[in-house]
């Protein structure tokens, strides 16, 4: 009875929530949509500060009357990525295209024969071990045959084209820097999320503080999705488990 009336306050409070977010939609019937109001967002109360890795503090030595600092290596200031922290934003343009075609073919034959032509003269007295007369010049015979044939075919397009800023997260003994991009886009109960990791040399920065990604080594690249519409286009867990299970 514990477990019913649990039951039964969990579907109440679903249904009462169920029915305010209703009560809301139907307020607003023929309403424009709220613009939210500007406000300091390290005021509300959900706020948390964001936490990054950051380069260790540098002092910077300037001489007197002169514009020149001791951590610049030119007179103008690079402005690409060097340290931890920094940002770096990544060039993806993956047009890739295969199409690979296989075909095998096997075939093989077998024969063994087996006699016993002589057994200390008692080949000839078999007849009254087995149950009927052998043949001693042809007691076994085998054979077989088999015969394999494959043909396979892939083809495969993909086309993926966005622009996506990095951080520096790690800088390696050789010089090469760690990235860590992620990018989330939330329009209409559907997020699109864009991940990328890898790691790159600082020689292949360009002057616009770019990197194309095939540049990236031990690159991850992920573009998905979560919300409504990806559930729908995924099949439903009893479905992917029948899968699974059966055997046919």
């Amino acid at each position: 009875m514990n477990n019913i009336s649990k039951l039964a306050l969990a579907l109440l409070a679903c249904s009462a929530l169920t029915a305010c977010g209703a009560s809301d939609r139907i307020s607003n019937i023929g309403k424009a949509p709220d613009m939210t109001k500007i406000a300091n967002p390290v005021t509300d109360k959900n706020y948390q500060p964001v936490s990054l890795p950051m380069p260790a503090p540098q002092n910077i030595n300037r001489e007197k009357n002169s514009l020149w600092a001791s951590n610049r290596q030119t007179f103008f200031k690079d402005q690409r990525a060097t340290n931890i922290g920094d940002i770096i934003t990544v060039m993806i343009d993956i047009e890739d295209e295969a199409a690979l075609e296989n075909e095998s073919s096997r075939s093989r034959s077998s024969n063994e024969d087996a006699q016993l032509p002589a057994l200390l003269g008692y080949e000839a007295a078999l007849d009254r071990v087995l149950p009927e007369a052998i043949n001693n010049t042809s007691l076994t015979d085998f054979g077989s045959t088999s015969n394999n044939s494959g043909t396979g075919t892939i083809e495969r397009e993909e086309e993926v084209k966005v622009q996506l800023a990095a951080l520096i997260t790690q800088l390696l003994p050789n010089g090469n820097m760690v990235i860590h991009g992620r990018q989330e886009v939330l329009v209409n109960f559907e997020k699109r999320i864009l991940e990328i990791d890898g790691v790159i040399r600082p020689e292949d920065i360009t002057t616009s503080n770019t990197i194309s990604y095939e540049k990236i080594a031990e690159a991850r690249i992920a573009y998905g999705g979560e919300g409504h519409i990806t559930d729908v286009q995924q099949p439903r867990y009893g479905q992917q488990l029948y899968d699974i299970v059966f055997p046919f």
